[in-house]
């Protein structure tokens, strides 16, 4: 999923990846046929007053520089995730595609509908409003999550494009973990008949037929043949600009490894740490980054009525398997679990402080002497442990204009 994030500084040098060319761009001077020149992150003069008419977007397409904490950076080789130039064009329209409610059949959901920004692009219900009164049948997974998408530190995957090959990554998306990269999982979203119900042929049809469309397609891709494949890429560049990795976790983290500024951090708050530490890490990573595992059962019942991982592959092993989440911004993205069935975090932490079920593919780090595992903290260690998660917001993508909705009211 690292589209967005091809051009990288290691270590105060600049790399990108070239492979094959999935997505050829088709180079052409300046304003000719009325369109800019579409290497340019620059819209011309008509261009931006065609686009004024429906979007709040500035004339000139700006490219992100994200610092990488220091302890990611340890383990990851980076110490910045830059935007190119092709990555920001193409994130662009996956932006204005994201808040559309043209993709889905009736007008009535968006991404954003599931994936709201304010709640680290989570939604605030167990199960999503759908097309025609339906909802969703599981929970909705923040996007606003994982530190960053890049591969090298989410473990992702991604697609390639005509400047960076595709990326095959272990850890997938869904909770049964179905889809390999962004793109794959919103071609399954749209289509869905529950969840917006959208042949993405006649979406390519309706759009490449807009004039809006056509401006910004020719600006990402060369080309104003805004096809099923150019849509799915362009939402999967927004999503890879989400990032969340400026946390008072991070701070603490890079502190507690490197020293630095003497940011205060209250005893709460390390007892937390410790606490997570010594319980959740087995399963969700120190680093607040990619999870030491990524498909689990935590004993949520004895019996589950949704199979999860064994749903699709019909191994029982696999039964009550789901993936592990990250857990970035966990604070904001209740409710919780594959079902929603937590509302709060504290629900959460009674559950595997007492409540783990005795399910037959219990992961063995929830059991002890075979038995499902019992941490029995305190009253007070699971106010720590709220404490410690909710240094793990990042308010800055939560009102980040690069990720807002675009379209005027």
């Amino acid at each position: 999923m690292n589209k967005l994030l091809t051009l990288i500084t290691l270590g105060g040098i600049g790399l990108s990846l070239t492979s094959c060319l999935e997505e050829n761009i088709t180079v052409v001077s300046p304003d000719v046929d009325g369109y800019s020149n579409p290497q340019s992150l620059e819209f011309n003069e008509s261009e931006y007053a065609t686009l004024s008419q429906t979007l709040d977007i500035d004339r000139v397409i700006t490219m992100s520089s994200v610092n990488v904490p220091l302890h990611i950076g340890m383990t990851s080789g980076l110490s910045t995730v830059d935007q190119t130039s092709s990555d920001a064009r193409k994130a662009l329209l996956g932006r204005v595609l994201f808040h559309d409610s043209r993709l889905s059949a009736t007008g009535e959901t968006t991404c954003e509908s599931c994936h709201k920004q304010a709640a680290a692009f989570s939604d605030d219900v167990a199960f999503s409003r759908g097309i025609n009164g339906a909802v969703t049948k599981r929970n909705s997974i923040a996007l606003g999550s994982v530190p960053t998408f890049a591969p090298v530190i989410s473990g992702y995957g991604s697609s390639g494009d005509e400047q960076t090959a595709s990326v095959d990554g272990d850890v997938k998306f869904f909770w049964d973990e179905r889809a390999n990269t962004i793109k794959e999982q919103s071609e399954a979203t749209i289509q869905d008949e529950l969840e917006m119900g959208k042949d993405l042929h006649e979406l390519s049809s309706e759009l490449k037929n807009l004039e809006m469309y056509k401006i910004l397609s020719m600006k990402a891709f060369g080309t104003t043949d805004l096809t099923p494949d150019r849509i799915t890429l362009a939402l999967e560049k927004f999503t890879s600009s989400i990032v969340s990795m400026n946390t008072r976790f991070d701070e603490m983290r890079d502190q507690e490894l490197f020293g630095g500024p003497s940011t205060v951090f209250s005893p709460e708050e390390r007892l937390g740490a410790q606490l997570f530490r010594q319980n959740c890490s087995t399963c969700h990573g120190d680093e607040m980054g990619k999870p030491r595992i990524n498909v689990a059962s935590n004993g949520l019942d004895e019996v589950y009525t949704d199979k999860g991982v064994g749903a699709l592959s019909g191994n029982l092993r696999e039964s009550g398997v789901f993936k592990v989440p990250f857990l970035r911004n966990v604070a904001l993205t209740g409710p919780y679990m594959h079902d929603g069935r937590f509302e709060t975090l504290r629900e959460v932490i009674d559950h595997y402080s007492e409540g783990i079920q005795d399910h037959i593919n219990l992961h063995p780090f929830l059991k002890e002497n075979n038995r499902p595992r019992r941490m029995n903290f305190t009253e007070n260690e699971k106010d720590a442990l709220i404490a410690f998660l909710n240094m793990a917001t990042d308010h800055t993508v939560l009102t980040d204009p690069k990720l807002s909705d675009p379209f005027r009211q």
